[in-house]
């Protein structure tokens, strides 16, 4: 895929920031020396750890150079590694490992969540926070308009396919089985929009990214044109003629034992 494009992706930061702030809300240590924001992006969430914990060591992952660009102007006061989550390896026992909004690209959970519990230090939180919106209609008609017979040969399958999350109750097993002690949780935010455009504009940098990477700009045009139709039908104008965008999330703090 392209690169992510930072200024898009914080066209809606302060939703984007939300559910960030309240996963961190949730973390209870006080004395923390060594986080790592995995998946920082443009250095929003890590914002939120600085302001947490403002002397501890601060290392924020992402695999976007751009992103990262973003985030050392926003902090430079952090460091910032460009890494892929599935290979880091810490370079000491972490207080802290947040994820905000970045495991749910990756696969094969069953062994990403026990390597990230192994880089905890005794006590310390793993604190992730992934999109749980696969079965919304933003998401399933993004698939649906794909797999129509127009898109299906421009677009790859594959790429625009993400796995479906696990059940909360095979992320507790993991966990616990891991050595943690787990709270999880769903919520599901209504985001107020504009209208179905405003939808598309969120998406652009996140969900839509593996449908329009194989398409030139005339295509992305058409795609998101019939996307967009679809979205209307979907998500009705309330009363003052804006629309709800249903966002469910999946929580989880992972405490390591003792």
């Amino acid at each position: 895929m392209k690169e992510w494009d930072p200024v898009l992706y914080r066209k809606f930061e302060a939703e984007r920031t939300r559910p960030a702030r309240e996963l961190l809300a949730r973390i209870t240590m006080e004395q923390v020396e060594r986080v790592t924001d995995l998946g920082c992006g443009p250095g929003n969430s890590t914002e939120l750890l600085t302001d947490a914990w403002p002397l501890a060591q601060i290392t924020g992952l992402d695999s976007s150079a751009t992103m990262l660009t973003q985030a050392r102007e926003r902090l430079p006061q952090c460091r910032f590694v460009q890494a892929d989550i599935r290979s880091w390896q810490a370079d000491g026992p972490q207080q802290v490992v947040y994820a905000n909004a970045s495991l749910q690209w990756l696969d094969n959970h069953s062994t990403l969540f026990p390597h990230l519990v192994a880089q905890l230090a005794p006590g310390g939180v793993l604190a992730v926070q992934m999109p749980d919106n696969l079965q919304e209609p933003s998401h399933r008609l993004m698939r649906e308009v794909a797999a129509s017979a127009r898109w299906r040969p421009l677009i790859n399958a594959e790429a625009a396919e993400r796995t479906q999350l696990l059940s909360a109750g095979d992320y507790y097993d993991l966990l616990t089985q891991a050595g943690c002690e787990v709270d999880i949780w769903r919520t599901t935010y209504y985001h107020v929009m504009a209208d179905a455009q405003a939808i598309i504009s969120w998406l652009r940098a996140t969900g839509l990214r593996p449908f329009l990477a194989s398409l030139d700009e005339a295509g992305q045009r058409a795609f998101l044109a019939d996307y967009h139709q679809r979205l209307v039908t979907a998500y009705p104008a309330q009363a003052d003629g804006q629309v709800l965008l249903a966002f469910p999330r999946l929580f989880m703090i992972a405490v390591k034992k003792r």
